[in-house]
Formats: C-alpha cells, sequence, structure tokens
C-alpha cells in the first residue's frame, strides 16, 4: 500500500525473516487465539488461555484448507526491543534462494 500524502516522519529498520511454509487453517487459526498479559497473571487463567489455544489448533487442524507460505519477520525497533510479526507470502514459494532472508521495514507517519 502506498501513501499518497507527504510522511510527516518516517523511520527505516533493518531485520530477517525465516520464511516457512505452513497449513493455512493453522495460520488462521493461532491468529485468532490471542494470549493477553492477564492470561498469565495467576495458573487459572494460563490454564484456561492454554485450553483456547489448544482448541483452536484442533479446529484449524480439521478444516485442512491448503498451505502458504508465511514469514516470521523480526527486527529492532529505535527503543532496543524485539519486535516480531507475521507476513502471508501466498501460497506459491517465494523466489528467494534461501529461507532466510533480510528485510527493511519501512513505519511512515501522516495525517
Amino acid at each position: 500500500m502506498r501513501v499518497t500524502e507527504e510522511s510527516l516522519h518516517k523511520a527505516e529498520f533493518a531485520g530477517i525473516a525465516r520464511i516457512s511454509k505452513v497449513p493455512l487453517s493453522i495460520a488462521k487459526g493461532l491468529a485468532q487465539a490471542k494470549i493477553t498479559p492477564q492470561d498469565l497473571s495467576n495458573p487459572v487463567s494460563f490454564q484456561l488461555a492454554f485450553s483456547r489455544l489448544y482448541e483452536a489448533l484442533m479446529k484449524s487442524l480439521e478444516k485442512g484448507e491448503g498451505e502458504t507460505y508465511v514469514a516470521e519477520v523480526k527486527f529492532v525497533d529505535s527503543l532496543g526491543n524485539e519486535v516480531t510479526f507475521a507476513v502471508d507470502m501466498g501460497e506459491e514459494p517465494p523466489a528467494f534462494s534461501s529461507d532466510t532472508v533480510r528485510v527493511r521495514v519501512i513505519v511512515e507517519f501522516y495525517e
């Protein structure tokens, strides 16, 4: 997506991405099963969160929708924190010679 308005501030980060082939149903199913900080506050909350995660995984395995390539992107932000997110690369294998590639993350702020 391209921003047509002029950026007020721009930041660039360099990182790496690891590309893996995953079942599509697992990629979508686990994205919907979220664990919050409150889920880690006590053993009962953790057990309930783990049950939700397990249930989402089992449901996604039952669907069997095919496979997709997902890139796990990692970089260090300007405060020194490691940031990790996923990018769906599609059903065809990306044209890279390795499953680990360099990435550039660009953040633009605009009104």
